[in-house]
């Protein structure tokens, strides 16, 4: 696991940064909305608009998801691909996503087509973030076969839709996040979200199933803490 990184600047922020991470937290780990936020704030006693908890998640959600992704190992030798229809401003787009096999994010794209350009397109970016592509497993989609013949042909590759449910799993936070927002607004503002989204949420979401109720709290108590590291709540004077 990676060394925490330092957490972004709050310079010209009124709001002590124990606030901004909470509604950040709030609203890329649970399915609320803006206005949601703004109420279960209030009723903390502390008075925030929704517009406020906009600019926050907008400013400081992909910071926090980058450090959180410095946090965790090194993705396993054996990623999943795999695209699904989302609806942007009334329009059919393709969310493409790559994850390893247990389900850590390695990288989102929205795009217009799914075919062999819009996949080499992935590919390309998928080989840029991340510098090597150990093994690859898709559904049956022909564009992913003729975009890997030419950018990664040394890289295995096994086509095979009962092989890939790791992805198909994978878009679960995305559709339930698509249905509370009722939609999204556009490609720009999606792939910012999802990207965010990402980072934040897989953090808080162990693999529950697998542990018992003492481990699972131990493991949480874990990630609370890498989290206040990240938004810089942990290097906060303690009250008296």
């Amino acid at each position: 696991m990676s060394v925490v990184s330092a957490p972004p600047s709050y310079k010209g922020h009124r709001c002590p940064v124990e606030v901004i991470s909470l509604c950040v937290w709030l609203y890329f780990r649970f399915p609320l909305s803006f206005r949601e936020v703004e109420e279960l704030m209030l009723e903390r006693g502390v008075v925030v608009s929704h517009e406020t908890v906009r600019r926050w998640c907008g400013k400081f959600g992909q910071a926090y998801a980058d450090s959180l992704r410095r946090t965790r190992p090194r993705p396993s030798d054996k990623w999943h691909l795999d695209e699904v229809f989302i609806k942007v401003n009334g329009e059919w787009k393709y969310l493409w996503r790559a994850v390893d096999q247990d389900g850590s994010l390695l990288d989102i794209l929205v795009q217009s087509r799914r075919d062999k350009a819009a996949a080499k397109r992935f590919f390309r970016r998928l080989l840029k973030r991340t510098g090597a592509v150990p093994r690859i497993v898709t559904d049956k989609l022909r564009s992913y076969s003729a975009a890997h013949r030419e950018v990664m042909p040394s890289v295995e590759h096994r086509c095979h839709k009962g092989l890939n449910n790791r992805a198909e799993n994978s878009h679960q936070p995305t559709r339930q996040r698509e249905r509370a927002m009722k939609g999204f607004r556009s490609v720009g503002a999606v792939q910012r979200f999802l990207s965010a989204l990402s980072g934040i949420s897989p953090h808080f979401r162990p693999r529950r199933h697998l542990m018992t109720a003492p481990e699972y709290r131990a493991e949480m108590t874990v990630r609370f803490m890498i989290w206040e590291q990240v938004t810089g709540v942990a290097g906060l004077p303690t009250k008296a």
